[in-house]
């Protein structure tokens, strides 16, 4: 792993409610749990442990936030990155219907922390998924009726015309698939108020302290760049940043780039007249655009990946490229911020849970689909953890295969691989 590295020139960064200054881990201890990452699944299973009474260290290797829960789009949303229709294949028909249950419990799981810690991080109510094409037309219809039919979700409104107009002004789309139970934060500012409720709770925070090595056993050992400590559970949370501390899992995980910019203030009028409900919006192509408002009323978007880890060149002008074929009115707007951040992604797009050993757990591989996942990802590890496992062992029981062409041709394979998505987003 490389040395600890500041937060990215971020909106989030800039409008944070703190700047974190956590110690660094030296010397020896030990605790019942050692937590490897400090971001919402780091600090979801850490608080959740330490409110069950175990004594919990939580070690970050840069800043608490610095990795993806505090770079992302903010977008908190029902289900997984992949179709329900493909978690049912991989699982089979009742543990679907399980897992769909555990995705709308992670919304609920997000707003209750939001409320029981009083974590002020701007959350907003909507989300919309939009069809740019005449057949993405037809893809939301038949996933509304696929949710309404096996799953028994009717929160979902098809907008199409002048009441999508309405709501949205922009002409690129359809139609928009809205769900009222999805929402949108300030990511970074939710993750530092996690961080805030597992200090109070007793969990011991340390920030800049990379992990360099980690010995198995009944007694777990974790050797840092300043000490060591010894645990009888360990949390690995890095998710795509945790390369070089298991390649056993990380052989199933591709980080990949994908990035964001951010507007200067538009002032609230003009914001509400681009956006006239605050929801947040993602169109459904495989290379896909996400955008909300911000609090401060600019405008959030996110969009492009680099499946090479290479960011673009002239990463502003790039993203507002993008923006403007959906809002040409903000031609004269600046973007303040740009900045981008690693995701990881499984072969399926669904998530990567399991253990290594008895006494290992480990949550990855949101693909995109963590902002809300990620903290009942925590809350199901610490339930494992003290010996009820039935709902972690239903993510577990998801079969993932590792990317092809090993250490040094799967980046190489991925690429050629995304190449098609990227021109079946072209056709109509």
């Amino acid at each position: 792993m490389v040395d600890s590295q500041p937060h990215p020139d971020s909106y989030y960064f800039a409008s944070a409610n703190r700047q974190t200054d956590y110690p660094e881990f030296s010397g020896t201890e030990s605790c019942d749990v050692c937590v490897i990452g400090g971001g919402v699944t780091g600090l979801s299973s850490a608080l959740h442990l330490s409110e069950r009474g175990y004594r919990v260290i939580l070690l970050e290797g840069n800043q608490i936030g610095w990795g993806a829960s505090g770079r992302n789009g903010g977008q908190s949303i029902f289900g997984y990155s992949c179709e329900m229709s493909k978690i049912r294949s991989l699982v089979g028909v009742d543990d679907a219907k399980k897992l769909w249950d555990l995705s709308l419990e992670s919304l609920e799981l997000t707003r209750q922390l939001i409320h029981d810690h009083q974590i002020q991080c701007d959350w907003t109510d909507g989300q919309m998924h939009a069809a740019i094409k005449p057949r993405q037309h037809r893809e939301l219809e038949l996933w509304r009726a696929e949710l309404s039919a096996d799953y028994q979700y009717d929160h979902l409104e098809l907008w199409t015309g002048n009441e999508l107009k309405s709501k949205i002004n922009t002409d690129r789309y359809l139609a928009g698939l809205y769900d009222s139970k999805s929402g949108h934060l300030h990511p970074l500012n939710y993750t530092l108020g996690l961080a805030d409720a597992a200090e109070k709770q007793g969990v011991f925070i340390y920030e800049k302290t990379m992990v360099r090595e980690v010995r198995e056993g009944s007694r777990i050992k974790v050797i840092t760049s300043e000490g060591d400590l010894s645990c009888s559970y360990l949390i690995l949370a890095g998710n795509a940043y945790l390369s070089g501390i298991s390649g056993q899992i990380h052989k199933k995980l591709m980080p990949v780039g994908t990035y964001i910019g951010a507007t200067e203030p538009l002032g609230e009028e003009k914001a509400r007249e681009l956006i006239t409900n605050n929801m947040a919006v993602a169109d459904i192509n495989f290379v896909l655009d996400y955008y909300r408002l911000s609090a401060d009323h600019r405008l959030l978007f996110g969009g492009r990946v680099s499946y090479s880890t290479v960011p673009p060149v002239q990463l502003a002008a790039s993203m507002k490229s993008r923006m403007l074929k959906v809002f040409p009115q903000l031609s004269e707007a600046v973007i303040e911020y740009a900045w981008g951040g690693f995701v990881g992604i499984t072969m399926n797009r669904a998530p990567h849970f399991g253990r290594i050993g008895k006494n290992i757990f480990y949550a990855q591989g949101f693909s995109g689909h963590g902002v809300a996942l990620t903290g009942l990802a925590g809350k199901l590890i610490a339930e494992s953890v003290a010996g009820t496992s039935e709902r972690f062992d239903l993510f577990s029981r998801i079969p993932h295969l590792s990317f092809p062409g090993g250490p040094y041709l799967r980046m190489p394979a991925l690429v050629l691989a995304m190449a098609y998505y990227r021109i079946r987003d072209l056709l109509p």
